[in-house]
């Protein structure tokens, strides 16, 4: 039986392969995909979701949220300070909603349908679960689990040396999901890091007469270009894919049951994920923390299920 699975996401390169990835995956039902501001800015995270829908057009389509700015506003434009959509170069066309829901709202239902076989996959900010808790309170010990793409226990961070770019976004809404009833788990940079898609993978994609070999053609070199002018990387690292991976094949982490939460404030350390490690701890534990990965094994399923995707989606047509 698939998995149901609310995705929440800030397409975003990443956010829209893994999104694409598991609305053709065998093991998922991709009952919503909800929208949040962070890569891109609210609005424009809920039109590249709507346009990612239309292009494929997938044979069972999920429910959509619309995203809102968070309650403080983005503090940065981008990942790494870069104020780039991706996703422009696919020229998405976009039909607009006629009623459309807040992401909140669509999240709350949707676990509500279906109580505690919801998985929910968090690839950006936290602001649509944190609001979604603050609905509906006994949210969180309805949803199955919430799996998180963010964070760093002991890696440096991706937008701030503290801190990764999800956590910083909204701290505020960070802090209110890890110190909810949720069942919470956290796949932090410390392993995230490790996986990159380089221009050998670049130069090996399913073919682009496929609707996903044109669309990666179409959204990765920008993100390639932007990946070597900022950080001189010759490749791109796929976060939230590795996140999504953890939902369909967990048995290819080790986790660690930990006592996290977040930094609110601080000029120097908004939204970094601290844990309490102390050999007598005060704080209890409350997160699942990937700590090791079967790398190579991730690799091969993750370029198998691209490859699989690819026929499903079916060819690139004229036009």
């Amino acid at each position: 039986m698939p998995r149901k699975l609310i995705l929440d996401v800030d397409p975003g390169v990443d956010d829209a392969i893994a999104m694409v990835f598991a609305l053709y995956h065998p093991a998922l039902e991709v009952v919503a995909v909800t929208s949040v501001g962070g890569n891109v800015p609210p609005a424009v995270a809920s039109r590249n979701v709507s346009g990612i829908l239309g292009f494929f057009d997938p044979p069972r389509w999920p429910r959509v949220g619309v995203a809102s700015m968070p309650d403080d506003g983005l503090p940065v434009e981008g990942r790494y300070g870069l104020s780039i959509d991706c996703l422009e170069a696919a020229q998405l066309r976009v039909a607009e909603l006629r009623n459309p829901h807040p992401a909140e709202k669509v999240i709350c239902e949707e676990v509500r349908a279906a109580p505690g076989e919801v998985t929910i996959l968090a690839l950006g900010p936290l602001t649509n679960i944190a609001r979604a808790f603050r609905r509906d309170p006994e949210l969180p010990t309805l949803v199955g689990k919430v799996l998180i793409s963010g964070g760093t226990v002991s890696a440096a961070g991706n937008v701030t040396p503290a801190a990764e770019f999800n956590m910083y976004c909204d701290p505020k809404a960070a802090r209110e999901v890890f110190r909810s009833a949720s069942t919470k788990v956290l796949i932090p940079l410390d392993v995230t890091n490790r996986v990159m898609l380089s221009f050998d993978h670049l130069n090996n994609l399913p073919p682009e007469t496929t609707r996903l070999g044109w669309f990666l053609r179409a959204i990765l070199p920008p993100a390639f270009l932007s990946y070597r002018q900022r950080l001189g990387l010759e490749g791109i690292h796929i976060h939230d894919c590795v996140t999504l991976m953890a939902a369909i094949h967990p048995e290819l982490f080790e986790y660690e049951d930990m006592a996290g939460d977040v930094e609110t404030g601080g000029e120097l350390c908004r939204g970094a994920t601290v844990f309490d490690r102390r050999r007598v701890p005060d704080w209890q534990k409350n997160i699942a923390v990937a700590r090791k990965m079967d790398t190579a094994r991730l690799v091969d399923y993750f370029l198998e299920g691209l490859e699989r995707a690819a026929w499903e989606t079916g060819p690139m047509l004229p036009g």
